[in-house]
């Protein structure tokens, strides 16, 4: 991590006030497999094949296959889990929940047997682009590095040192007045200090002519313990209009609408050994960090998609497809609460166990604080392939690119956010996906069904949450997911004009967690959190075409 932790302190200059993160971005722009019943069976590769409500998102040409008309809706039952290893210490988190996942229909307009354009059909589709929920715990001792203590209270001085030193240069010697409530007001202080500061966990250093800086409380070795819990999601609008030129070209656009609401709240805690009685450690001494953050607005794409048949009395079809980006117009909304039990000196000279509590919400006059920024995703680009063989078998194959390091921010007046533009470009990378898919029907009625997923990782190895000196970011933790792989079954029932249709997806990927990062100018960070992540998700779909 040292390349990107030395780029990214070359970055520490001026900058508007932080608070969305590329973590924060990527979840956002990353999708998962859902839609129908069907189309998750198989993986989702059926951009070439069409002929299903769900390529409306993937391949718009899909819908172009249609003859008939078709409704239906789609109903789910999700079970998330965690399993986190610090250093031996295991723990497991599930989070099980109902979801209602998809409503489409779409209408075959057929415009003649003898022209050239056979159909002209319109489509809606709402689905489920993205679930947040899921829970996280880790819990263990921090060590220590060249005799230096592991702790979230040295990020805390550092960025408070950087804050100062940064006010000092630049406004004719000023100082930043960390006592007062203002300070979380003011754009050129970052809270993750300010907190700390009002925290009594930080020492002030003060200099006659050169900016102050700040040492860390750190008694002994810490006992952290990390809790997180998000929640939400990303509901998508598809509007689409496609074409079918002589039964062998199929053409297709899609307007996409998206609404975002995303929750999460994360607990970090220190507990320090203050005594020994006998051979056991008493913990009095310590702080806890709790962050309650919420991101919501909506966006808007633009696919355009193409299947056709390379030799007329082949089965074989061919789809292309190419995403713009999702513009996203978001609200960041942020709040702190932090409590610190210290030995502290009263009047009478003495140190006694006093507890502090810092809370922004109640600092800001009862509000917790609001930032806006607009969110470019990456381009994205889907080749596919499709064939068939008789009425009995399907196979689908699809391939989809999107290169995550070209993500943008920009302020809500459009100026870029260069701080956050360049730290997706530091520390992200390309993404390949693999989707593989198969439907066979035994009978004309009944279909069964299998697919497969493979997502190459979106984050660098080296790839770490750095936050300016006047970041509002209190949630130092983040967590660099690897490669994931995606297994699906499914079956199907054909009556003469209703259908019903059963599949069950199974994503599991491993990522690498920390609490937080503080690897600058010297100072250390914890051991790596193992994090194996599974899903399993049941969905069922109801259908009618007529």
């Amino acid at each position: 991590m040292k390349k990107i932790t030395m780029i990214a302190l070359a970055m520490f200059t001026a900058v508007g006030a932080g608070a969305q993160t590329i973590y924060d971005a990527t979840n956002i722009a990353q999708k998962e497999l859902n839609g129908t019943a069907r189309f998750v069976g198989m993986g989702g590769a059926m951009g070439a094949l069409g002929g299903d409500i769900s390529t409306i998102g993937t391949n718009p040409a899909g819908i172009g296959i249609y003859r008939s008309n078709d409704a239906m809706l789609t109903f789910g039952y999700s079970m998330t889990g965690t399993e986190s290893n610090y250093v031996g210490n295991k723990f497991e988190t599930n989070k099980n929940r109902w979801s209602f996942d998809n409503a489409g229909f779409v209408i075959a307009s057929k415009i003649g047997n003898h022209t050239p354009l056979r159909y002209v059909n319109f489509g809606f589709n709402y689905h489920k682009s993205k679930s947040f929920y899921k829970n996280m715990t880790m819990q263990g001792l921090m060590g220590s590095i060249d005799n230096q203590y592991v702790s979230q209270v040295r990020s805390m001085a550092q960025q408070a040192t950087d804050a100062q030193d940064y006010v000092y240069h630049n406004y004719n010697q000023q100082r930043l007045n960390w006592e007062s409530n203002d300070i979380y007001r003011d754009s050129e202080a970052g809270w993750l200090g300010a907190v700390g500061y009002q925290g009594s966990l930080l020492f002030e250093n003060r200099q006659t002519g050169s900016p102050d800086s700040y040492d860390p409380y750190i008694p002994s070795e810490a006992d952290a313990y990390f809790l997180s819990r998000e929640r939400g999601g990303i509901d998508q609008y598809d509007f689409n209009i496609s074409f079918n030129i002589n039964d062998r070209f199929y053409f297709g656009v899609t307007l996409g609408a998206y609404d975002v609401d995303y929750n999460k709240y994360s607990l970090y805690d220190e507990m320090y050994a203050y005594k020994w009685e006998g051979d056991g450690q008493i913990y009095e001494e310590g702080y806890s960090l709790e962050s309650f953050n919420r991101i919501h607005g909506s966006g808007f794409d633009f696919k355009f998609g193409a299947i056709f048949r390379p030799i007329e009395d082949s089965p074989l079809r061919i789809g292309l497809a190419v995403h713009t980006p999702t513009y996203y117009k978001l609200t960041y909304t942020t709040g702190a609460l932090l409590t610190s039990d210290l030995f502290l000196p009263n009047e009478a000279g003495d140190e006694t166990l006093t507890r502090t509590t810092v809370d922004t919400y109640s600092a800001l006059g009862g509000r917790d604080m609001d930032r806006d920024f607009k969110l470019q995703t990456p381009w994205v680009f889907n080749a596919s392939l499709g064939y068939t063989v008789g009425n009995n078998l399907a196979l689908g194959a699809e391939y989809e690119y999107e290169d995550y390091s070209s993500m943008k921010f920009k302020y809500p007046e459009g100026d870029e956010m260069a701080w956050e533009t360049g730290e997706a470009d530091l520390c992200m990378k390309g993404v390949s996906t693999l989707r593989l898919g198969a439907e066979y029907k035994p009978i004309p009625a009944f279909s069964l069904r299998a697919g497969y997923n493979y997502s190459t990782a979106a984050y660098k190895k080296d790839a770490i949450k750095a936050l300016p000196s006047n970041s509002i970011n209190t949630d130092t933790d983040f967590a660099n997911s690897k490669s994931m792989n995606t297994f699906t079954l499914g079956i199907g029932y054909r009556f003469s004009s209703f259908y019903a249709d059963l599949a069950y997806k199974f994503d599991t990927y491993k990522s690498d967690f920390y609490p937080f990062y503080n690897d600058i100018n010297g100072l250390v960070t914890p051991p790596t959190t193992e994090v194996t992540n599974t899903r399993s998700k049941v969905l069922f779909t109801l259908g009618m075409r007529f």
